[in-house]
């Protein structure tokens, strides 16, 4: 469950959407009526505040963070916005995250740019620009806000907006609380043009809550003020493509070579047939699970043409097994049960099918040798999961990295972007900056998909056992998988120990 904050009019005129309809969507709904409409399913009992007086705003939101047990999600409520959109945002798994906007980069000539002065010499600034009717006072970097400025508040070269979505977690509800008080002590030093959700967020970074940042990418929102914008929103919102977008996103981003190139460029396409025609994630499951084991039952004929089979039919597990998760994220069902099955039963597949290579190999006149093989390759692969699930275990126990802070009274952002000047020079140094240079060295492509293919994931490992089981033999195919393996389990458990100990 999610806690629904609607904040009203921004300081400065009143701009409530009561009355303003947009015609171009189904059912002429008014700007409030859809977007409570929107949010009602996330929590019946949304939480209105009145941003007219900003002091008051600002201690009634504090009231509500103090209560708050889970996430909150606060959105101005002259907001247009895809439901996916707000969906996106709200399943984020940052400690903060807010939804920006960055100001369009000047065509700047050869000349103009030798006189562009370094961001660490420029002077901070009270952003006077203005996107989408809102004041360029923030700076952001490519994953957080750097920085915020108010109308009193300078800020070293702002390049953004915060558009109006706000997502904290239930563990910084308490900083969002104490932030708020604080500010509200001090709202008569803000100007009018501040927006609400630019000064929280100006607090918030101030003390330390690292906020992420996101952009619309295909998706839309946009706040409106009169009739004439809602009518512009609606008819842009409505030439969107939405679904593909929540299709898009039903697909890791993370994923493997083998499965972004040849599993996921249509297997999206098969989730949402299925999803369409009421297909559970579980029955999904349960299709990947019986090719798995039909091909397991393939190789056990040692039979070439069979083999062959076998190869197509565990590629085709796979690519259910990546289906069932598609399904599930576009569908939006999510259950434990699904996921014990996904986790259990793809381990289940795997060792079948080496079990089914291990039989034919025998059967058809081998030494039973195999098995010592087979093993082997089950064995190392038992141990790489448990190191995977007891990493991950203890990497969740690990309090985030605090962030410098900053007097919420100070004039400017300079001492901040010193102390994380400072603080980006610190983790430069000994194991973290090894560990930083290889990230960084991840935004060349081959580079970064080598990083994905070494630590043999699953897509690569099916992709390896369905290739040469067809073209070879059993024996090739477990010796594949233990060279690989333990190629991978070299390069995590050396990463990890690393990462453990910075």
């Amino acid at each position: 469950m999610t806690r629904v904050v609607l904040l009203g009019a921004s300081p400065g005129p009143d701009t409530s959407p009561t009355g303003l309809r947009l015609a171009a969507l189904p059912g002429n709904p008014t700007v409030a009526e859809r977007l409570r409409s929107q949010l009602t399913s996330m929590d019946p009992r949304l939480a209105t505040i009145e941003s007219g007086d900003v002091a008051a705003a600002l201690r009634a939101l504090a009231d509500v963070a103090e209560a708050a047990t889970e996430n909150l999600f606060i959105i101005p409520e002259n907001s247009v916005v895809h439901d996916e959109l707000i969906y996106q945002i709200t399943k984020a798994k940052r400690g903060a995250l807010a939804l920006v906007a960055k100001e369009p980069r000047p065509e700047v000539t050869e000349e103009a740019q030798e006189d562009v002065v370094p961001i660490d010499e420029a002077e901070p600034e009270i952003g006077l620009g203005r996107l989408e009717g809102l004041p360029v006072r923030s700076r952001v970097g490519k994953s957080r806000v750097v920085s915020v400025g108010t109308a009193r508040h300078a800020v070293t070269r702002p390049n953004a907006i915060l558009l109006g979505p706000l997502h904290v977690s239930a563990r910084n509800a308490p900083v969002l609380a104490q932030t708020c008080r604080e500010l509200a002590a001090m709202a008569d030093t803000f100007g009018e043009d501040d927006d609400l959700v630019q000064l929280i967020v100006f607090g918030l970074v101030r003390n330390g809550v690292s906020v992420g940042i996101r952009g619309r990418r295909d998706l839309f929102y946009r706040r409106v003020t009169t009739q004439e914008e809602v009518n512009e929103a609606g008819a842009e919102m409505a030439g969107m493509d939405e679904d593909r977008a929540r299709l898009n996103n039903a697909v890791k981003g993370a994923d493997g070579f083998f499965t972004t190139y040849f599993v996921s460029t249509y297997s999206r396409f098969i989730a949402r047939w299925a999803a369409r025609r009421g297909l559970t994630p579980n029955q999904v499951t349960l299709i990947s699970i019986a090719l798995g084991v039909a091909a397991a039952a393939c190789f056990a004929t040692g039979d070439r043409p069979w083999m062959v089979l076998g190869g197509v039919l565990i590629y085709f597990a796979f690519v259910f097994d990546c289906v069932d998760g598609q399904v599930a994220r576009y569908a939006r069902k999510f259950g434990v049960l699904g996921a014990w099955l996904d986790a259990t039963f793809d381990r289940f597949k795997e060792y079948v099918v080496f079990a089914g290579l291990a039989i034919g190999w025998v059967v058809s006149g081998n030494s039973d040798d195999i098995w010592i093989l087979a093993l082997a390759a089950i064995g190392l692969q038992s141990v790489r999961h448990l190191l995977d699930f007891s990493f991950g275990v203890a990497n969740r126990r690990k309090p985030p990295s605090p962030l410098p802070t900053l007097a919420l009274d100070a004039p400017d952002d300079r001492a901040l972007r010193q102390a994380l000047t400072r603080r980006k020079v610190e983790r430069s140094q000994g194991l973290r900056g090894v560990l930083k240079m290889w990230t960084k060295a991840g935004k060349f492509r081959a580079v970064h998909w080598a990083r994905k293919m070494i630590v043999f994931p699953i897509g690569e490992r099916f992709a390896a056992i369905a290739i040469t089981a067809a073209l070879f033999d059993a024996r090739i195919t477990f010796i594949t998988l233990v060279i690989w393996g333990s190629v991978a389990a070299a390069y995590t458990l050396t990463g990890r120990l690393m990462r453990s100990l910075v």
